[in-house]
This record gives structure tokens, C-alpha cells and sequence, in this order.
């Protein structure tokens, strides 16, 4: 996958100046504007350059959410799970509202419906993701918060669904008081037992 080691010198810069670009590109005119011609002008570096590193648009797509996720915030233990799934619901609501990053999630969503390297950078995305926030959840077990057979991946992953339904579907914003509502029922699911495994 493109991006997968951060190379250093001329090679690094031509990637932040094209993922810089690319990133301006799909917040003012989005996906189904975004070119691989008009990205290399912007970035300032001839169309053989992005064309042979990239090669089409979602391998730029692609490479666009590894830079994210790489850059992403890490998580911050508080020693309490409704509060830890609180600062990830935050995170995904700022996320997705910033005018950047939000344009790039509904444009690899779009992607991964029709392409297998759009639709696998997502997965590896939102893995990473997961992966990063789990453990509230099994320390959570350990200090008796929730059941000790609880998927920490599920609980992880119901924080952020309501928040990227409501994104796609309905049009309306994307508050703060959506981040706490989706982590407080996120949490008071948990505490219900509604993710338990049986093992």
C-alpha cells in the first residue's frame, strides 16, 4: 500500500506537499471532483510523479487516511470507561467535522462501496482505531465496570456508529452532545451486558 513506510528527504516532502493538496482538494469541491492532475498542480510536482506513485485516485484516498492515522491523537487513560469513551466519541465527532478529515471519511466510505484498495484502507483504518481504544474496555473488566467477557472491540465500535449514521444519513451536525450521548450508550450497554461473548 502507498505510504506504508514514511520515506525521508525530497520523497517525504513530495508527499505531504501531494497529501496536502489532495486534502484542500476534496474539502472545496469533493470526491467526485478530486484528479490526480489538478493534485499534482497544486502540490506543485509533475503528473508522472503522482501518477506512478499513487496511480489512481483512492490509492491517493488511500495513503490520505494512513497519513490520518498516523497523525491521529492517541488515547489518554483516565482510569474510568464512560469518560475514556467520551474523549474517543469526541475525537471521532471532531474528526468528522473538520472540514478536512470529514470530506476524506465520506469520500473513502463513497470509494470502498466499488474499490477493493479504498474499501482495505478503511478496514486498516478503523482496525488501528479500535485496536488503540480497546483496552478501556479490558481495563474496565478488571476494575469490575462491565462484565469480564465483554468484546472490547464492539463496545469500542458502538461509540462511534450513531456518530457516522448520523454523518451519512441525515445531514444534521454533529455535536458534542451526540459525542456524549453515543458514548453513554455505548457504555451503559456495556454495563447491561448487551456485549458480553459467553466466553
Amino acid at each position: 500500500m502507498p505510504g506504508t513506510v514514511r520515506p525521508g528527504g525530497r520523497t517525504a516532502r513530495v508527499r505531504e506537499a501531494v497529501l496536502h493538496a489532495a486534502g484542500d482538494a476534496l474539502a472545496e469541491r469533493g470526491f467526485a471532483h478530486l484528479d490526480l492532475a489538478e493534485v499534482a498542480r497544486r502540490a506543485g510536482v509533475g503528473k508522472t510523479t503522482v501518477y506512478r506513485r499513487w496511480g489512481s485516485v483512492t490509492g491517493l484516498l488511500a495513503d490520505l487516511l494512513e497519513d490520518m492515522a498516523e497523525q491521529s491523537e492517541p488515547r489518554i487513560e483516565v482510569g474510568s470507561l464512560l469518560r475514556e469513551l467520551e474523549a474517543n466519541a469526541t475525537l471521532v465527532r471532531r474528526t468528522l467535522t473538520d472540514p478536512r478529515q470529514g470530506a476524506l471519511f465520506k469520500a473513502v466510505i463513497a470509494a470502498a462501496t466499488c474499490d477493493a484498495l479504498a474499501a482495505e484502507a478503511l478496514h486498516q483504518f478503523y482496525a488501528a482505531r479500535v485496536a488503540e481504544w480497546a483496552p478501556c474496555v479490558v481495563q474496565a473488566a478488571e476494575r469490575g465496570e462491565v462484565p469480564a467477557d465483554t468484546d472490547p472491540e464492539q463496545v469500542v465500535r458502538a461509540v462511534s456508529a450513531p456518530l457516522y449514521y448520523q454523518l451519512l444519513t441525515t445531514g444534521t451536525p454533529l455535536d458534542q452532545a451526540a459525542a456524549e450521548r453515543a458514548a453513554r450508550a455505548a457504555y451503559d450497554a456495556a454495563r447491561a451486558g448487551a456485549f458480553r461473548t459467553g466466553r
